[in-house]
């Protein structure tokens, strides 16, 4: 029912940029200017924690964009997943070209804690990963959204959290839910997030949905991508 409220909100009430605040519109040309105008790149955090996939990022996690993904995901500014949705199927496309001949491209979002999700109203990273493939779809990429990661156990709130402490808070918190080896059998592996600052959560997401991977096959090793990445990890650009 809360989402549904915010939907139709978003209809009905006046609109401002969320990445500015100007009046009149979801994203400004400038705001999304900022979002998708730059090449995505592969980035990497330091120190890397281990386990972590290759990573492409559409944006550095500064200004502009760090105030529309706040918006889209603490403040209800649901129309923003599409823009954002662009951005992360520019960043799928950095990465390595599929052709689709061996089956779709395989978008799994990083879950969000039950908590989060219910104090939000939305699933941010899933409601992303739809938008993604939607538009991946439209540009000729096979693409399809596999929600197959739970959290098996409860984690601390990762604010103020250094990487070795976040490393530590993530160990284990994730799983594939049954069945996830027959899903993930029909293509190459995408983990997606709205973010990277220390890898911790994308490494533990690699770790989970690991053994629930078809051991034949001939698919690529699962890789990730993200709308942003802390402006270091952008920076780093050791490809």
């Amino acid at each position: 029912m809360r989402e549904w409220w915010r939907e139709f909100a978003g209809l009905v009430l006046p609109v401002s940029c969320g990445g500015c605040g100007r009046p009149r519109t979801e994203l400004c040309a400038a705001c999304g200017s900022a979002l998708g105008g730059r090449s995505p790149r592969r980035v990497r955090p330091s120190p890397e924690p281990p386990g972590l996939p290759v990573v492409h990022a559409a944006a550095p996690y500064e200004n502009a964009v760090r105030a529309l993904l706040l918006s889209h995901k603490e403040r209800g500014a649901l129309a923003l997943a599409g823009p954002l949705g662009d951005a992360l199927a520019a960043a799928v496309r950095a990465g390595p070209a599929w052709s689709g001949r061996g089956g779709p491209l395989l978008l799994v979002p990083v879950p969000s804690a039950r908590r989060s999700t219910a104090a939000r109203g939305h699933d941010p990273v899933r409601r992303l990963a739809r938008a993604s493939a939607a538009a991946l779809r439209r540009s000729g990429t096979p693409a399809r959204v596999l929600p197959v990661l739970r959290q098996r156990r409860r984690v601390a709130d990762q604010a103020g959290l250094r990487a070795a402490e976040r490393r530590a808070n993530l160990a284990g918190a994730l799983e594939a839910v049954p069945g996830a080896e027959r899903l993930l059998a029909s293509g190459p592996v995408v983990l997606v997030d709205d973010l990277l600052t220390t890898g911790s959560t994308l490494a533990e997401a690699a770790r989970a949905v690991g053994p629930a991977l078809p051991r034949t096959g001939g698919f690529p090793p699962p890789r990730a991508v993200v709308v942003a990445a802390s402006p270091s990890a952008f920076g780093i650009n050791r490809n």
